[in-house]
Order: C-alpha cells, then structure tokens, then sequence
C-alpha cells in the first residue's frame, strides 16, 4: 500500500456542501466533545436519511451538510463510506462540492477496496468556523462495526454487540489550486491529528501535564519525549498497523528494558497503557514491532472519562473521578483458541503520586462476556486490559 504526503486542517466555506462518497453508500455521524454521538438520530443514513435539525440530509447523490444549521453541540461530522457487498476494484473517495459546482476539498483512499465501510473524513470546529481533516479508517465489520466505534448501540439481544477495530488507510487530500503533494514525503498517522487544545477531565490532578508528543515509524525503534520535571504515570496511546506482535518498555536510567508496558498480537493493534514517567531526564520508550505503527505521549488527564457508553478495541485507560457506580462490561471476545481475555483493574490515586502496585481487581476472564462490577468513589484510574473489542457502560448506584 502506498503511503503519500497528506495535508490535514483545510478550512472550510459555511455553505450547503453537496458530499458524495464515490461507489460507496454515505453516511454520517453527529459528534459532540467526546467525539461520539449524543444518541442514535446523530446517524444519517439510509434507514434515517435526515438528521433532525435537518443540517445534514441524504439524497440519491450523496449527503448535504449545511454548516449554518449545525446545533451548537455538535462539534464534528464524520462522514463515512459503505458497501453492502464489497465493491472489488472499487476506489473509496470522497468530494465535497459548493452550490457553485466548485470542488471544496476531496479525498481519496488508497488501499481500501476491499473494505466494506471507511471512516472517510471529519468536518469539525475551529475558531468559529469549520474545517475538514481526512481519516481513512476501514471497518472490516462493515458499517455496524463503524457506527458502534462512534456510540451508536449496535446489539443483537443478549449478545455483546460485536466492534471490529479500525484499520487505518493511507490516502491525498487535495484541494482547489493545490499541486499534488510529494509521494514519500510523510508517511500518514494511524490516529486522527489531534485537535488543540486538547481536553483534560476537569479537576483531574493525577500525573503531570505537558505538550503532547508523537512519533511513527515502522519496526524497531527508540523513542523520547520530555514529560517535564514532575513525576507521574502519563498515556502511551499505539497503534499498529496489520497483524503482529507488538512490544513497548521503559528504557531505565541505565538504558535497560524496565517491565513491558504492552505485549500483544491483536490484529490492527490499538492500545492506550499508562506508563510512569522518570523523575529526572526524558521518557525513553522501546518499540518492537515488524510492521508500521503510531505512538502518543499525553497526559493522563487526558484520558477518556469513564461515563455513559464508551466503546473500544484493545487496552484503555479511563479516569473515573466522581461518586461509585457500577459498570457494565461487554466483550466480544477476541482472537486464539481461548477467545480473547479482559481485565479490568481499579486505581485509588487520592494522596499518591504513583499508581498502585496493588490495584482492586474487578474482572479476569477470557471469551465474549457481559459482566457487570462495582467501581468504587473517585479519584480513580480504571486499567482495561482487553484483546478485542468492548463496550463499557456506567450506571448509577441506588441511592440508600
């Protein structure tokens, strides 16, 4: 698959665009801050072609997105592309087009024919005006897989319902009055990029905070980035992509492999691990690895916060920093001969600077599951180790 230079955050005119999706079916997503739906009317597709604020409305050429009508709380529009049936030869594009005729911006992804369903590119907030940055996501679950990684509640009765992780795609975005770009110049990241400022739980006080760091490459490699003079644990967000296994360590003060921080082989890895950060000099993490990946340092305060229904592949690490609840866990099992496995551990971090070598151990189990524990009051950082897709969902402890 070829990989070639792609630029991100080109702004967009509030008009009516005209978005077609090439051979595929469109669709989009409604998101808020927490870059997932509210509920299940933020999907506009085929079985709900207008979306009730009526800002974006499917047709038989493609979807209409009138920027000016966007509701306040939403913050981006993913706009996806599906097949019923797998289109062989097929090219995944998508082009956004002014009341003019005009050409806003299109996309292109190379190496997703045979993908059923892709993650195309988002339109989002900035400064008071909208922007567009490609993605390039495919769902090999088709678009059930694509929709559940947004919140949207895919279940089939009792049964967990089932999330394949993304698999990241290269492609070019061009632009009116832009010359192709360079091949080779910049190999693509697996996560979207980030948007600034980032978002931290409010009144989270656990572990430093600094500019966020990322690197890619692809094999072996040695990494650093300066997490500033405070201790603390931090988040390693990886992706890799593919099949294959995937290691990260610590290097120590001596320049010798400390515990593993990760150790997977799960297709299309995707992981966030929290890693304690040294006291004096840089974080100095090891990659081993065969195949292509992306890694990000960030604060952990800005982890997802373990609220409502979150959805996920691989490990994660959510912070829970109010009152008790208790927690649904849903797994849909994963790959090998025993199904997949999950753990899930709990952190008390009020008055420590470091995570606890003795967290409570809610669940330990392989094969697809729906459980359901107890999380105790806040502060408090929930480690998920799981090898594959999973839903959480909280709900509040009866009042005594």
């Amino acid at each position: 698959m070829d990989h070639e230079a792609t630029s991100t955050g080109h702004w967009i005119p509030t008009v009516v665009l005209r978005v077609a999706t090439g051979d595929m079916e469109a669709a989009a997503l409604l998101l808020d801050s927490s870059h997932q739906v509210r509920d299940d009317a933020d999907l506009v597709f085929h079985g709900r072609p207008a979306h009730p604020s009526g800002a974006v409305r499917l047709g038989p050429d493609g979807l209409a997105l009138d920027l000016d009508r966007v509701e306040p709380a939403v913050e981006r529009i993913v706009v996806a592309g599906w097949t019923r049936h797998t289109v062989h030869g097929a090219v995944p594009a998508l082009r956004a087009v002014a009341p003019d005729g005009s050409a806003v911006v299109t996309f292109t992804v190379t190496g997703g024919e045979d993908v059923p369903a892709i993650a195309l590119g988002v339109f989002h907030r900035e400064a008071g005006g909208w922007k567009f940055d490609r993605l390039g996501e495919g769902y090999a679950a088709g678009l059930a897989g694509l929709i559940a990684a947004y919140g949207v509640a895919v279940d089939d009765g009792d049964r967990p319902a089932v999330l394949a992780g993304p698999v990241p795609l290269a492609g070019v975005v061009k632009l009116p009055g832009q010359a192709p770009p360079e091949a080779g110049a910049h190999v693509p990241g697996l996560f979207p990029p980030p948007q600034p400022p980032y978002r931290l739980v409010e009144g989270w006080e656990f572990g430093p905070v600094f500019e966020p760091a990322a690197f890619e490459g692809r094999g072996n490699q040695v990494v650093g980035v300066d997490t500033g003079p405070l201790p603390g644990p931090v988040l390693v967000e990886v992706a890799q992509e593919g099949e294959g296994h995937f290691a990260l360590y610590p290097l120590d003060a001596h320049n010798k492999d400390g515990e593993y921080v990760i150790a997977m082989s799960l297709p299309d890895l995707r992981a966030t691990r929290a890693v304690h950060a040294p006291k004096d000099g840089p974080l100095r993490l090891r990659v081993v690895s065969q195949n292509r990946w992306t890694l990000r340092v960030k604060p952990i305060a800005a982890a997802r916060r373990l609220d409502g229904v979150l959805h996920g592949y691989g490990p994660d690490i959510l912070l829970h920093p109010g009152k008790g609840v208790d927690l649904r866990v849903d797994f849909a099992g994963g790959p090998g001969h025993a199904g997949g496995h999950v753990h899930l551990r709990a952190h008390e971090v009020a008055g420590h600077h470091r995570m606890r070598l003795d967290p409570a151990l809610l669940l330990h189990e392989s094969g697809a599951l729906r459980r359901t524990v107890p999380i105790m009051d806040g502060p408090v950082v929930v480690e998920l180790h799981a090898a594959g897709a999973w839903t959480l969902t909280t709900k509040p402890v009866p009042a005594p």
